[in-house]
């Protein structure tokens, strides 16, 4: 079998002669860890480190070439630079601190997006017909993809997770009891800017899945309330995992750390059938996958933390989720971005002992 036979057999619940061998990255501490511990200095993005030891992804995984996002992308520059931290204009009208000497999201001081009149500054950056979306030989990249034996995705982002970032988690919650109209106009702007991109795109080109990004939940759940989910996030999404649909497009993977389980079933009935990265500490993908059965499906799962004891935990945690392996709709990963707590040679025992699991023998 070759990668996208793979990659489609195990979403149907079908045998496989092996599981796809992917892997979520590493943050930059990690690497920089490893490059003492054996890793070539010349390995220094998440790509270079999958390729080089023989990872089919996730960030292997090729996705389409359009900008499914605020566009064009504004310069940003720097205001002031103290020790080991900088104070950045993100070039939006919004003002965060940045972090030199660790892996961090921005910390905003200021967001760019605080009210309806900001609204009305940014929102033509996400115009669908802005040019620059699409490669200006986008035929020829249309047809590259014609024959191939790999999955291709299209990236669309979040109703969520974009607002989110832009206004803060504080203004964006209390707009949603005081603005539900503003809340409604963004996502709207937003559903519209991806449903004339997947037609324009898929017209040209097959794929396999669409990529969704929302973190919108913590350690104990969701940032938002249910109600609040299911009235304006829920009917959205349906609009355009429907159109998706008209192209044969069934897998929407769903990317959103914390615990997702009250969100599932929203999802679920949106045409989001996919969980990643199932983040251990948080959800139960035992519990999700008795409730809704075989119309979940899962990428992640492997607790990080059993890579930080590694050993005996890494085989406890592999031997764990043994059950949903071999039911299938699974592809195990560790469950985020690789920590600087395990060492170069613990990760490559891990690897060693997942491909065993999985099946992978050409490694």
């Amino acid at each position: 079998m070759n990668h996208l036979e793979r990659f489609h057999r195990v979403f149907e619940f079908k045998d496989v002669d092996r599981v796809p061998d992917y892997e979520f990255g590493y943050w930059t501490e990690t690497i920089d860890r490893w490059h003492g511990e054996g890793l070539p200095f010349d390995k220094k993005t998440n790509r270079d480190i999958e390729l080089y030891l023989g990872l089919e992804g996730w960030d292997c995984v090729e996705r389409l070439p359009v900008r499914t996002g605020f566009w064009p992308n504004l310069p940003s520059r720097i205001i002031e630079e103290k020790g080991n931290r900088v104070i950045v204009d993100d070039g939006m009208g919004g003002i965060y601190i940045r972090p030199t000497d660790k892996s961090s999201i921005p910390h905003y001081i200021r967001h760019p997006l605080r009210s309806r009149e900001d609204w009305e500054r940014l929102k033509s950056f996400f115009d669908p017909d802005t040019p620059g979306r699409f490669p200006l030989n986008w035929d020829e990249v249309a047809e590259s993809y014609r024959e191939r034996d790999y999955p291709l995705g299209i990236s669309l982002g979040g109703l969520y997770g974009w607002l989110r970032n832009m206004m803060g988690v504080e203004r964006i919650s209390i707009a949603f009891y005081r603005e539900p109209d503003w809340i409604a106009e963004m996502m709207d702007t937003l559903v519209n800017l991806w449903i004339k991109i997947i037609r324009r795109a898929l017209r040209k080109v097959r794929v396999d899945f669409a990529a969704w990004w929302e973190d919108m939940c913590y350690i104990k759940g969701p940032l938002i309330s249910v109600r609040h989910f299911e009235e304006f996030m829920v009917p959205r999404y349906k609009k355009v995992t429907s159109v998706l649909k008209e192209y044969g497009v069934k897998i929407n993977i769903l990317d959103s750390d914390g615990d997702i389980t009250l969100l599932v079933p929203g999802w679920l009935e949106a045409g989001i059938n996919c969980m990643f990265p199932v983040e251990a500490r948080c959800t139960d993908i035992y519990k999700i996958r008795e409730e809704f059965g075989r119309k979940v499906l899962f990428m992640g799962g492997i607790d990080k933390r059993a890579l930080i004891t590694g050993g005996k935990a890494i085989d406890k945690e592999l031997e764990r989720l043994t059950p949903m392996l071999r039911e299938g709709g699974y592809i195990p990963m560790v469950d985020h971005r690789c920590p600087p707590e395990v060492s170069y040679q613990t990760y490559l025992y891990y690897l060693k002992k997942k491909r065993k699991w999985i099946g992978r023998t050409e490694r």
